[in-house]
């Protein structure tokens, strides 16, 4: 299990790192231990070792980063409802994913997927905003995740980290990624001001909120907790919502729900 640990772990920083201009597989550094147990919190694994991080937004579809995407689908499992990668109970597999046609690894354009799980969970979703709701620059909002809380290491965390981080603005973080990647109105920046303090590997696909809104999906960053390099989020934006609603009514039109 350990060589199979490591070899995933490879995987990831060799492509955040080496090739990416923005990490794909982000952790939360300088947070602190979430103490509440949030059902729609999931945990993204691959032969039950934690990839990425996601939101159930319903019973049977998980939203995440597109970049999480793993195969076979027959090694991904997910884990809800857990405040413990260890000692979580919930675990169900998958059927497939549903990935936009415009996503762009490099750019990380629409960078956004659903997962559709094998069958309905026992747990109550986090529900998606009707309408897109723009974040003002400075706006405080919390991001969590399971990623390493060590910039220096590459073990993900075992309980759930949460970290305070506040909103920059979109010209101002295109400034510090030099326009690599160029920050949409599709996308989010949010940091924080002190060195260290941030996501890292672990972290993609989590949840940004936004007094208590659900209003971004962890994309990446370069780097680990760098105030000049701002972690960048996918934004629930009105073409983002109209994505995920499109997929969701085909379910229901196909399954007569």
């Amino acid at each position: 299990m350990d060589v199979c640990r490591n070899v995933i772990l490879f995987h990831f920083l060799v492509f955040t790192f080496c090739k990416a201009a923005v990490c794909s597989d982000v952790s939360i550094v300088g947070g602190k231990d979430v103490k509440k147990a949030l059902s729609w919190m999931v945990s993204i694994q691959k032969e039950k070792i934690h990839i990425c991080g996601g939101i159930l937004i319903h019973k049977q579809w998980v939203l995440t980063s597109a970049q999480c995407k793993e195969v076979p689908v027959s090694s991904v499992t997910v884990l809800i409802g857990s405040l413990s990668l260890s000692k979580g109970s919930q675990r169900i597999g998958i059927l497939n994913y549903e990935i936009p046609k415009t996503f762009n690894e490099k750019t990380k354009e629409d960078d956004i997927m659903l997962i559709r799980l094998s069958k309905k969970v026992k747990a109550k979703p986090y529900k998606i905003p009707k309408n897109e709701k723009d974040v003002p620059p400075g706006t405080k909002c919390v991001v969590r995740g399971w990623g390493t809380t060590d910039y220096k290491d590459e073990q993900a965390s075992d309980k759930l980290q949460m970290l305070e981080v506040l909103v920059v603005d979109r010209d101002q973080c295109n400034r510090y990624y030099n326009r690599n990647p160029v920050i949409t109105k599709d996308m989010l920046c949010a940091g924080n001001t002190q060195q260290h303090r941030g996501t890292c590997w672990g972290d993609s696909g989590g949840p940004l909120e936004c007094k208590k809104n659900l209003v971004g999906v962890i994309s990446g960053s370069q780097g680990c907790g760098i105030p000049k390099k701002p972690t960048v989020y996918t934004f629930l934006s009105k073409r983002h919502i109209s994505w995920i609603n499109s997929i969701l009514r085909q379910q229901f039109n196909s399954t007569r729900f």
